[in-house]
Protein backbone atom coordinates (compact mmCIF):
# COMPACT_ATOMS: atom_id res chain seq x y z
CA UNK A 1 0.00 0.00 0.00
CA UNK A 2 1.53 3.23 -0.91
CA UNK A 3 2.25 6.36 1.53
CA UNK A 4 -0.55 8.17 -0.26
CA UNK A 5 -3.20 5.52 0.04
CA UNK A 6 -2.35 4.66 3.93
CA UNK A 7 -2.51 9.06 4.45
CA UNK A 8 -5.98 9.05 2.60
CA UNK A 9 -7.26 6.17 4.64
CA UNK A 10 -5.91 8.16 7.66
CA UNK A 11 -7.26 11.30 7.26
CA UNK A 12 -10.72 9.73 6.47
CA UNK A 13 -10.50 7.68 9.45
CA UNK A 14 -9.33 10.69 11.50
CA UNK A 15 -12.16 12.57 10.10
CA UNK A 16 -15.06 10.50 10.69
CA UNK A 17 -13.89 10.22 14.56
CA UNK A 18 -12.94 14.06 14.83
CA UNK A 19 -16.42 15.33 13.79
CA UNK A 20 -19.39 16.22 16.14
CA UNK A 21 -22.54 15.32 14.31
CA UNK A 22 -25.63 15.08 16.47
CA UNK A 23 -29.40 14.79 16.12
CA UNK A 24 -31.18 16.42 18.37
CA UNK A 25 -34.74 15.31 19.26
CA UNK A 26 -37.64 16.78 21.75
CA UNK A 27 -41.06 17.20 21.68
CA UNK A 28 -42.94 20.50 21.48
CA UNK A 29 -41.87 22.08 24.54
CA UNK A 30 -38.98 21.10 25.45
CA UNK A 31 -36.05 23.61 24.42
CA UNK A 32 -34.82 22.09 21.52
CA UNK A 33 -34.08 25.10 19.91
CA UNK A 34 -32.67 27.10 22.57
CA UNK A 35 -30.58 24.39 23.47
CA UNK A 36 -29.41 23.78 20.02
CA UNK A 37 -28.70 27.38 19.91
CA UNK A 38 -26.08 26.37 22.36
CA UNK A 39 -24.59 23.15 21.11
CA UNK A 40 -24.21 25.35 17.82
CA UNK A 41 -22.39 27.75 19.35
CA UNK A 42 -20.03 25.60 22.00
CA UNK A 43 -18.82 23.42 19.53
CA UNK A 44 -18.99 25.08 16.39
CA UNK A 45 -21.75 23.11 14.76
CA UNK A 46 -23.26 23.79 11.58
CA UNK A 47 -26.97 24.01 11.71
CA UNK A 48 -29.36 21.74 9.26
CA UNK A 49 -32.89 23.13 9.79
CA UNK A 50 -34.89 20.55 7.31
CA UNK A 51 -37.36 23.29 6.66
CA UNK A 52 -34.91 26.55 6.82
CA UNK A 53 -33.50 24.11 3.97
CA UNK A 54 -36.65 23.99 2.10
CA UNK A 55 -37.63 27.46 2.37
CA UNK A 56 -33.94 28.72 0.65
CA UNK A 57 -34.06 26.07 -2.32
CA UNK A 58 -37.61 27.25 -3.01
CA UNK A 59 -36.30 31.26 -2.95
CA UNK A 60 -33.21 30.52 -4.43
CA UNK A 61 -35.30 28.56 -6.99
CA UNK A 62 -33.45 25.36 -7.42
CA UNK A 63 -34.64 22.42 -9.52
CA UNK A 64 -35.14 20.55 -6.14
CA UNK A 65 -36.79 23.75 -4.41
CA UNK A 66 -39.25 23.99 -7.01
CA UNK A 67 -40.18 20.14 -7.22
CA UNK A 68 -40.67 20.68 -3.49
CA UNK A 69 -43.06 23.59 -3.85
CA UNK A 70 -45.09 22.05 -6.19
CA UNK A 71 -45.54 19.22 -4.36
CA UNK A 72 -46.07 21.63 -0.88
CA UNK A 73 -48.48 23.26 -3.55
CA UNK A 74 -50.51 20.12 -3.34
CA UNK A 75 -50.84 19.95 -0.25
CA UNK A 76 -48.39 16.65 -0.05
CA UNK A 77 -45.52 16.06 1.89
CA UNK A 78 -42.60 16.57 0.25
CA UNK A 79 -40.68 12.83 -0.38
CA UNK A 80 -37.65 11.42 1.40
CA UNK A 81 -35.83 11.69 -1.51
CA UNK A 82 -36.15 15.51 -2.25
CA UNK A 83 -35.30 16.41 1.16
CA UNK A 84 -32.37 14.04 0.97
CA UNK A 85 -30.64 15.24 -1.64
CA UNK A 86 -31.42 19.01 -0.39
CA UNK A 87 -29.38 18.03 2.67
CA UNK A 88 -26.54 16.43 0.44
CA UNK A 89 -26.15 19.88 -1.26
CA UNK A 90 -25.63 21.56 2.12
CA UNK A 91 -23.27 18.75 3.09
CA UNK A 92 -21.27 18.67 0.23
CA UNK A 93 -21.14 23.28 0.20
CA UNK A 94 -19.98 22.79 3.87
CA UNK A 95 -16.37 22.08 3.27
CA UNK A 96 -14.26 21.80 6.33
CA UNK A 97 -16.11 22.28 9.13
CA UNK A 98 -16.48 20.81 13.01
CA UNK A 99 -19.96 18.76 12.25
CA UNK A 100 -23.20 19.19 12.19
CA UNK A 101 -26.47 19.36 13.97
CA UNK A 102 -29.64 18.07 12.92
CA UNK A 103 -32.89 19.65 13.35
CA UNK A 104 -36.26 18.38 11.90
CA UNK A 105 -34.62 15.11 10.52
CA UNK A 106 -35.00 12.73 10.39
CA UNK A 107 -38.33 11.54 11.05
CA UNK A 108 -38.98 8.38 9.89
CA UNK A 109 -36.79 5.14 10.40
CA UNK A 110 -36.41 5.20 6.38
CA UNK A 111 -35.27 8.82 6.87
CA UNK A 112 -32.66 7.85 9.76
CA UNK A 113 -31.47 5.00 7.59
CA UNK A 114 -30.96 7.13 4.13
CA UNK A 115 -29.44 9.64 6.25
CA UNK A 116 -27.07 6.89 7.26
CA UNK A 117 -26.43 6.07 3.63
CA UNK A 118 -25.68 9.49 2.82
CA UNK A 119 -23.33 10.31 5.25
CA UNK A 120 -21.45 7.31 4.61
CA UNK A 121 -21.02 8.33 1.18
CA UNK A 122 -19.00 11.41 2.48
CA UNK A 123 -16.83 9.26 5.36
CA UNK A 124 -18.61 10.48 8.14
CA UNK A 125 -21.41 9.39 10.65
CA UNK A 126 -23.90 10.12 13.13
CA UNK A 127 -22.01 10.36 16.68
CA UNK A 128 -25.17 10.67 19.18
CA UNK A 129 -29.32 10.99 18.90
CA UNK A 130 -29.94 13.26 21.75
CA UNK A 131 -33.66 13.44 22.91
CA UNK A 132 -34.85 15.82 25.47
CA UNK A 133 -37.55 14.39 27.78
CA UNK A 134 -39.86 16.42 29.57
CA UNK A 135 -43.25 15.40 31.34
CA UNK A 136 -46.35 16.07 29.30
CA UNK A 137 -47.85 18.04 32.11
CA UNK A 138 -44.58 20.28 31.80
CA UNK A 139 -44.61 20.72 28.03
CA UNK A 140 -48.19 21.74 28.16
CA UNK A 141 -47.61 24.44 31.08
CA UNK A 142 -44.27 25.83 28.46
CA UNK A 143 -46.59 25.62 25.73
CA UNK A 144 -49.44 27.62 27.36
CA UNK A 145 -47.19 30.14 28.66
CA UNK A 146 -45.03 31.02 25.30
CA UNK A 147 -48.33 30.95 23.58
CA UNK A 148 -49.78 33.77 25.89
CA UNK A 149 -46.29 35.51 25.59
CA UNK A 150 -45.66 35.03 21.84
CA UNK A 151 -49.10 34.89 20.65
CA UNK A 152 -48.80 31.75 19.07
CA UNK A 153 -52.02 30.35 18.32
CA UNK A 154 -50.59 26.57 17.75
CA UNK A 155 -49.53 26.91 21.39
CA UNK A 156 -53.18 28.85 23.13
CA UNK A 157 -54.85 25.37 22.94
CA UNK A 158 -54.66 22.35 24.84
CA UNK A 159 -56.35 19.55 22.79
CA UNK A 160 -54.25 21.11 20.02
CA UNK A 161 -51.01 20.90 22.07
CA UNK A 162 -51.46 17.39 23.58
CA UNK A 163 -51.96 16.04 19.60
CA UNK A 164 -48.74 17.46 18.53
CA UNK A 165 -47.04 15.67 22.08
CA UNK A 166 -49.06 12.51 20.42
CA UNK A 167 -47.81 12.96 16.90
CA UNK A 168 -44.13 13.80 18.37
CA UNK A 169 -44.13 10.20 20.65
CA UNK A 170 -45.72 7.95 17.76
CA UNK A 171 -43.00 9.29 15.35
CA UNK A 172 -39.92 9.46 16.95
CA UNK A 173 -40.27 6.13 19.21
CA UNK A 174 -39.07 4.30 16.26
CA UNK A 175 -36.14 6.30 15.55
CA UNK A 176 -35.25 6.25 19.29
CA UNK A 177 -35.11 2.38 18.56
CA UNK A 178 -32.86 2.77 15.18
CA UNK A 179 -30.22 4.55 17.28
CA UNK A 180 -30.76 2.71 19.89
CA UNK A 181 -29.52 -0.63 18.07
CA UNK A 182 -26.57 1.58 17.07
CA UNK A 183 -26.02 2.27 20.67
CA UNK A 184 -26.24 5.82 20.24
CA UNK A 185 -29.08 7.43 21.64
CA UNK A 186 -29.03 8.99 25.08
CA UNK A 187 -32.21 10.88 26.97
CA UNK A 188 -31.41 13.69 28.38
CA UNK A 189 -33.59 14.95 31.49
CA UNK A 190 -34.97 18.22 29.89
CA UNK A 191 -36.65 19.36 33.34
CA UNK A 192 -34.78 22.08 35.35
CA UNK A 193 -33.07 25.51 34.11
CA UNK A 194 -31.32 26.18 30.59
CA UNK A 195 -27.63 25.77 32.11
CA UNK A 196 -28.99 22.63 33.64
CA UNK A 197 -30.03 20.97 30.41
CA UNK A 198 -26.87 22.13 28.57
CA UNK A 199 -24.78 20.79 31.09
CA UNK A 200 -26.69 17.43 30.57
CA UNK A 201 -26.17 17.39 27.55
CA UNK A 202 -22.44 18.44 27.18
CA UNK A 203 -21.72 15.60 29.71
CA UNK A 204 -23.15 13.33 27.11
CA UNK A 205 -21.04 14.84 24.65
CA UNK A 206 -17.60 14.44 26.44
CA UNK A 207 -17.95 10.98 26.62
CA UNK A 208 -17.88 10.66 22.80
Amino acid sequence: MGWAVSWKIFTERFKIKSMLNLVLFGPPGAGKGTQAERLIEKYHLVHLSTGDILRQEIKAQTDLGMRAKKIMDRGELVPDEVVVGMIRTRLEQSGEVSGFIFDGFPRTVAQAEALDELLSGLSIKISLMLSLEVEKQELISRLLLRGKLMGRSDDQDVRVIENRILVYNRQTAPIIDYYTAQGKHVPIQGNGSIDEVFERLTEAISLL
